[in-house]
This record gives structure tokens, sequence and C-alpha cells, in this order.
């Protein structure tokens, strides 16, 4: 289970709880890709939407959602377990796949 983060900064802290939970963002396209392809989650990096924008918007989305982007490990976590939903973890997909 991934530890969901609080910010600390004075500012998120006369807001409702729930808008100072941390914000994530994981880039799948390339950087020359010309709209960005990327994973969105609110206080759990394992719990995400997928959304495309242009990078513009993207830029103006990521500054006004104060996002971090998530962690070498929280991608890990993350993949591993998108692999257990689509092969299992006790199929024969699951031992043919690797």
């Amino acid at each position: 289970m991934v530890d969901v983060q609080l910010h600390t900064r004075s500012e998120k802290q006369d807001k409702p709880v729930f808008e100072q939970l941390t914000k994530y963002v994981r880039v799948r396209s390339s950087g020359n890709s010309r709209f960005v392809e990327f994973d969105f989650a609110i206080g759990d990096p394992s719990l995400f939407v997928e959304l495309i924008m242009p990078q513009g918007a993207f830029d103006h989305f990521c500054k006004a959602n104060d996002v971090v982007y998530m962690t070498e490990d929280q991608q890990l976590a993350v993949d591993a377990e998108m692999e257990k939903w689509r092969y299992g973890e006790e199929t024969l997909m699951a031992k043919n796949h690797g």
C-alpha cells in the first residue's frame, strides 16, 4: 500500500483536507509527442486516471494542481499492482508472462 501524503505548506493548510492531499502525475508519452499522455492521482498514486493534453495545458494543469511527479518506487509499485490485475497471481497467464 502506498502512503498518502499531505502537503504541509502554510498556504495549503487553510484549504479543506481533500485539497491538501498530494496530487501525483506520471508522464507516459515521449518528450517529443504532440500531446502529453499522463496518469493523474490524488492522495494515492495507485488510483489514477489517464489523461491527454497539449503541452501548454499540461503545464497549466500541473501548476494549478501543485502536482508531484511519482517517484520510481511509486511507479514500480503501481506497475506491479497492474500486473496482478492483468494476469492474476496464480494463473497460467501469470506463469507465461515475463
